[in-house]
């Protein structure tokens, strides 16, 4: 491609390669896709000045809930902290729930993201209301933002696929409407029965329909939830292996060491996908214990040690749940190299490419994604020189390139010594 076909030139930056090397480059970007990277390329149309910041893919929003992002306070603040409170408020926060309310909240927060340097979003919408309203929402902010950000979209039963007389044909609607997931939350079904069931039915769903799974997993304190043993088993047995999720999965950090060692073993048979949400899940968590007071997170340093994929999700961001978050991953992967322990420098490296790299792998996005020729042109560049550092300082990510075009830019905070 000869110079004059350049629409954007990335000028000295700082090239964060998948293998975590990083080399001084020039980045060239035509019809939304990169074109060429390599030392001082030709001129483009237009051009930009890293002034050797660094290259980084976008970051990856494993989990969300963007359906009740935005609703703190509403129509109560949750003064108990808990999962179950927040359910409750939840409940009625949804019964006034429309169209315009959901698009409005979910586009205010991916819009908050996607400065921060998220193009792509899983989020999850409840289906246990009758007239699939955050769903259909939500389908219609994927079909609204699609030029600046890719959102998929969990069919997610708040209430238990078999909560409700009418939940099971609900999932089946929002699957027929064109929800890209099939959700689930076995550990809230009435029974430890309807939870088991609850998972058979997912995959069959899925199956079915052609559909990723990614199953809200046992979060909850206790040791006798083990549902994640049947979404192994099934992922197993089923073969769909990478095209599953296993979201919080909290109680999996409460299990005596002998039956996790046992259920780490099975899950090594698996391709299958964990999502960790640090932030919420350290704040939900523990709340009926005195001391010590357990962190409420998975085993990620165990399953990351592994080989296991791990990514991150915010999961709520100002709602019934957790009143705080701006939806900036690098908060959700400094605040899970704390509670997880994982300080060690391959170990906080690690948690970026949980906002990057696996998150892509956990969307099933991988094939397109990273900065590749060849690849969509979609990249960010954060005012760091290395992972470690942008984690660090939480840096600002100073622009945004989305499909090939400048979608946001910000200038990162000069401070002065005055003394």
């Amino acid at each position: 491609m000869t110079s004059t076909s350049y629409e954007l030139v990335l000028r000295q930056g700082r090239l964060l390669r998948a293998d975590g090397t990083i080399d001084q480059v020039d980045i060239a970007i035509a019809a939304g896709r990169i074109v060429a990277i390599g030392p001082e390329l030709e001129p483009g149309t237009f051009e930009l000045d890293l002034e050797e910041s660094l290259i980084s893919p976008p970051f990856v929003e494993s989990h969300i809930h963007l359906d009740s992002a935005l609703t703190a306070g509403e129509p109560r603040w949750n003064q108990s902290g808990t999962l179950f409170e927040g359910i409750e408020i939840w409940r009625e926060r949804k019964q006034n729930l429309s169209l315009e309310d959901i698009k409005t909240r979910a586009i205010e927060t991916l819009k908050q993201q996607a400065m921060q340097g998220v193009l792509y979003v899983r989020s999850h919408a409840d289906v246990s209301e009758q007239n699939l309203v955050a769903l259909k929402g939500l389908l219609e902010v994927r079909e609204a933002v699609k030029d600046w950000i890719t959102l998929q979209v969990v069919a997610f039963p708040q209430d238990g696929i078999y909560g409700g007389p009418k939940n099971d044909a609900l999932m089946e609607e929002a699957l027929k409407l064109g929800a890209d997931v099939v959700g689930g939350i076995p550990h809230y079904e009435l029974t430890r029965e309807d939870g088991v069931k609850s998972v058979h039915r997912i995959f069959e769903l899925a199956q079915q329909y052609d559909r990723l799974i990614d199953i809200h997993c046992d979060e909850i304190d206790d040791d006798h939830a083990r549902f994640l043993e049947v979404v192994v088993a099934c992922a197993i047995r089923s073969g769909l292996g990478e095209r599953v999720t296993a979201s919080h999965t909290t109680a999996f950090g409460s299990y005596n060491n002998a039956y996790a060692n046992k259920l780490l073993g099975f899950i090594r048979r698996t391709s299958i996908n964990f999502v960790v949400n640090p932030l919420i899940n350290i704040t939900l968590q523990g709340r009926t214990d005195t001391y010590p007071k357990r962190r409420g997170l998975t085993r990620v340093k165990e399953l990351w040690q592994q080989g296991t994929n791990v990514s991150l999700g915010h999961d709520c961001v100002q709602d019934p749940w957790y009143s705080m978050g701006t939806g900036n991953m690098l908060d959700v992967a400094f605040m899970l190299v704390h509670v997880a322990q994982m300080t060690g420098i391959a170990e906080i490296n690690a948690c970026y490419d949980m906002i990057t790299y696996q998150g892509a792998k956990t969307l099933n996005l991988a094939s397109d994604y990273g900065i590749e020729v060849g690849k969509p042109a979609n990249l960010i560049v954060l005012d760091a020189i290395d992972r470690y550092d942008a984690i660090r300082r939480r840096a600002t990510v100073k622009h945004v390139i989305s499909q090939g075009q400048l979608i946001a830019s910000t200038n990162a905070p000069l401070m002065q010594w005055q003394r």
